[in-house]
């Protein structure tokens, strides 16, 4: 598969997005572990997690374990990197909390350290920034647990254009890369991606293929039509999640989509859309 630059490595083009696995409706692990070492198979070599990607009360950490085991399974793994966040909570109900404080997201790195059973974490993201907690402490607690060896490289999750300048001041090289939700159906961190490409840092959209089941142009009432991503995506042969996601790749050089999956078919759509470059005629269509 085609490869961009995260920090310091270079990964594949298209990453894989782990929560569905670990979250409601989740499959059971023989499906769990197919779909990611699907995603291997396909040349995937970027999988994103966090502690909190789990169903039931209690479970902190399934998906991290789950990836531990996928990856013990498959042999050697070192080219992949395995990214992980901390500071947000599943109590269990479905609601999300957030936990910033230093003290906080220093044990949750320990835990994930020991879940992913690595001597240091290849990508800690912190996962949104926590209003009760100045974000410049929270972005601390990173860079101590990066001068201790404990992540090799750090990231951002939701944050504004403000909060990457803040954070770079802070991290310096260490910090290479911002996870926001960007997608053909929600735009609204273009300004982010613009700092990330002007600061040198990955941009990892998040459901990066929301937004293309309907046309921008159907009323209330109105049945579903076909928008632009399915009408070049069936010129192309393609699937319209790979015309989706090769959009994203074309918004910036910068840009490593993380489609979620949850079945090893899935995953192999989604990857192939690496190798899908679309013209400029087809991207002004798209918009």
């Amino acid at each position: 598969m085609r490869t961009r630059t995260l920090g310091t490595r270079d990964v594949s083009a298209i990453g894989l997005g782990a929560m569905p696995l670990s979250i409601e409706g989740r499959p059971d692990e023989a499906r769990a572990s197919a779909t990611i070492h699907a995603a291997l198979d396909a040349g995937v070599t970027l999988l994103d997690t966090a502690d909190s990607y789990h169903w039931h009360a209690g479970e902190e950490g399934h998906n991290e374990e789950l990836i531990a085991r996928a990856l013990a399974a498959y042999g050697p793994a070192d080219h992949v990197l395995v990214a992980t966040k901390g500071g947000r909570g599943r109590p269990g109900d479905g609601s999300w909390t957030v936990t910033g404080s230093p003290a906080h997201l220093k044990a949750a790195a320990e835990r994930s350290l020991r879940r992913l059973s690595v001597e240091a974490i290849d990508l800690y993201q912190l996962h949104k920034p926590d209003p009760a907690v100045p974000f410049a402490e929270s972005v601390g607690a990173l860079a101590e647990l990066a001068e201790a060896g404990k992540i090799r490289q750090v990231g951002l999750s939701n944050v504004s254009s403000a909060q990457i300048r803040e954070a770079a001041a802070i991290l310096g090289g260490r910090l290479v890369s911002v996870q926001n939700r960007f997608s053909a159906g929600h735009r609204e961190a273009a300004a982010e991606l613009e700092t990330c490409a002007e600061l040198g840092l990955a941009f990892l959209p998040w459901s990066p293929l929301g937004g293309i089941s309907r046309s921008a142009l159907d009323g209330p009432g109105e049945a579903p039509t076909r928008n632009a991503f399915h009408d070049v995506a069936a010129e192309r042969e393609a699937s319209p999640q790979q015309v989706a996601l090769a959009w994203l790749l074309a918004q910036s050089p910068v840009v490593i989509p993380i489609p979620g999956a949850s079945r090893p078919e899935t995953i192999r759509d989604s990857a192939a859309a690496a190798d899908l470059d679309l013209t400029p005629s087809e991207l002004a269509r798209l918009g």
